[in-house]
């Protein structure tokens, strides 16, 4: 038995199809709520459903979990609830952690690239780099947070899962993501304007180094970060905090300029002041050093990001049920 949490929201809901594609009996642990998520396991529905105020009684039952995959959290890099966010993004996967360990099973969670803040500190992968990282947000500071308590719990020769990874995702898009409001992709955002005749929209910068539209991110497919933990599962042996994107840092005038060309529109850009709550909180550059992952065995290559926006946007976001 496979355990997902958040396995009805983006990443959760490709990497749940792609685990019942593979024949695994898989439990997702989500709200589907009224704004159309149960769309998300509409192609492939759970085993079980089971409410997240309900995760603690199920447990209870010593289900023959294999693995969790804990994606659930608060991921708005605009939240600003401290007791909530800490409660889900740090009490909760401790709480999971503590279960994988006591019961054998195995434990891979999510953690961000928003833990290094804006890049000062670099974006090197591991337990020895925490301490010198600081966030410029809630959300990531409480992804933080947890990376630390689980370094400690290693430290101090604590209890731990039979298998944990910790997995820094950068910027993920894909089908499946239509639920998440403001926090939707980037690439998303800029199909939606040029369907409604508009020109791709993007920041200036808040920075006078940087130009504007060349902010920089490192955009990664959500089928390469779907494979990644595939891969986990299938090599029980590899353990440790990853990073996962591509390596290779785009700009967004790259991304507005790929998006136009899959949606056949003119290649323009109209530039737009940064939103105050965003400013000084605003990475303008992520690149995922991968020597790790790679180190521990996962091979395959990831998508370039013309290819990934050509996909999602004439496979999924131009056909009439964009969903996976």
């Amino acid at each position: 038995m496979i355990v997902v949490t958040g396995g009805a929201g983006f990443i959760g809901s490709n990497l749940h199809a792609a685990l019942v594609r593979a024949g695994q009996e898989t439990v997702v642990v989500d709200w589907l709520g009224r704004e159309g998520k149960w769309r998300n396991l509409a192609s492939a529905p759970p085993a079980r459903l089971v409410a997240p105020e309900d995760l603690d009684a199920f447990l209870a039952t010593r289900p023959p979990v294999e693995m969790i995959f804990h994606l659930g959290a608060i991921s708005e890099t605009t939240a600003t609830d401290g007791d909530l966010v800490w409660a889900t993004n740090v009490e909760l996967p401790l709480k999971l952690w503590h279960w994988a360990a006591a019961n054998g099973a195995r434990m891979v969670y999510a953690s961000s690239a928003a833990t290094y803040g804006n890049g000062a500190a670099g974006f090197e992968d591991g337990m020895e780099h925490l301490e010198r990282l600081h966030p410029l947000n809630l959300y990531g500071w409480s992804k933080l947070a947890f990376d630390r308590a689980v370094a400690r719990l290693l430290a101090a020769g604590g209890p731990r899962p039979a298998q944990w990874a910790g997995l820094k995702f950068f910027n993920v898009y894909g089908p499946n993501e239509y639920h998440k409001g403001p926090m939707v992709s980037v690439i998303k955002v800029k199909h939606d304007e040029i369907v409604a005749g508009q020109a791709p929209r993007l920041f200036r910068s808040d920075r006078p180094d940087v130009a504007d539209g060349e902010q920089k991110r490192d955009f990664i497919w959500v089928g390469d970060v779907v494979d990644v933990m595939l891969w986990l599962l299938e090599t029980p042996a590899a353990c440790g905090l990853f990073n996962v994107g591509t390596g290779r840092a785009r700009s967004y005038r790259d991304l507005a300029r790929a998006v136009c060309a899959a949606a056949g529109a003119e290649d323009r850009v109209e530039f737009i002041d940064m939103p105050a709550k965003l400013r000084g909180q605003y990475q303008s550059f992520t690149q995922a050093p991968m020597a790790r992952l790679r180190a521990a065995g996962y091979a395959r290559p990831f998508t370039p990001l013309e290819e990934g926006v050509r996909h999602y946007v004439q496979d999924f976001l131009r056909k009439p049920d964009p969903y996976l």
